[in-house]
């Protein structure tokens, strides 16, 4: 006999349990949304992500710290003038620096060109240049004599190797993943404040509201006064 009763609360308890999400669904604040949209749309026009700007600053410090360590390795074996000039004009393959110097400069160029000037949203500028430095680098380490020179010989091209694979790195699971994810929510809110749009209509403006004019304090009993005095007398 009780059936009935409990089939009726759970009713009207799942339906209690409904109607968060039907708010939840009503309760869309256009506002908001358009808020969020104008935010990405100031994102766009900037023209460069902030995760992007950073990669480009570790691509720049990749060739300053290149080259810093290119003057001191110049530095240490007798001075600039002299050593430069024996490491550029008179370039050996197999003891000179200057290469390994031209591939960070090559790097920064190809690097800054793709992702900062034409906004590249692909991986495959860095791969070129992550294999291009590392054939390289392994073939000078196989056949030139870096090895005897000392420590510079150890230092110039681990260093060059390690810089170019985490630019690679930063580059595929940070900056492209990033910048998909905020153009994702982007769309999202797009098509949420279209179908708020749908939901609000528009916000109903001053002049849509009215209030009706106030009665003047005992106009009812003058109508009533009035109706009885038009009566006809017996």
């Amino acid at each position: 006999m009780n059936r009935v009763p409990a089939d009726a609360e759970n009713a009207h308890s799942s339906s209690v349990e409904s109607c968060p999400s039907l708010r939840d669904v009503h309760s869309i604040n256009p506002t908001q949304l358009m808020a969020r949209i104008e935010s990405y749309e100031g994102r766009e026009k900037k023209g460069i992500s902030d995760v992007r700007r950073t990669f480009c600053l570790f691509v720049t410090f990749d060739l300053l710290f290149i080259t810093l360590l290119w003057i001191i390795e110049l530095n240490v074996k007798g001075g600039i003038e002299t050593t430069l000039e024996k490491e550029v004009l008179h370039y050996d393959y197999s003891s000179s620096y200057f290469d390994i110097f031209l591939l960070a400069v090559f790097r920064f160029k190809v690097l800054i060109l793709a992702y900062a000037m034409c906004r590249l949203r692909h991986w495959w500028a860095i791969a070129f240049t992550t294999a291009v430095t590392s054939a390289f680098l392994l073939a000078k380490v196989i056949i030139s004599q870096l090895f005897s020179q000392g420590a510079f010989g150890y230092v110039l091209p681990i260093i060059s190797f390690i810089l170019a694979w985490i630019e690679t790195w930063f580059l595929d699971f940070k900056v492209l993943p990033q910048e998909a994810e905020e153009e994702n929510r982007f769309l999202i809110a797009q098509d949420a404040s279209e179908r708020a749009a749908l939901l609000h209509p528009g916000v109903l403006s001053d002049g849509q509201f009215y209030s009706p004019p106030e009665s003047v304090a005992g106009s009812d009993e003058d109508s009533e006064e009035k109706q009885d005095s038009e009566k006809p007398v017996v």
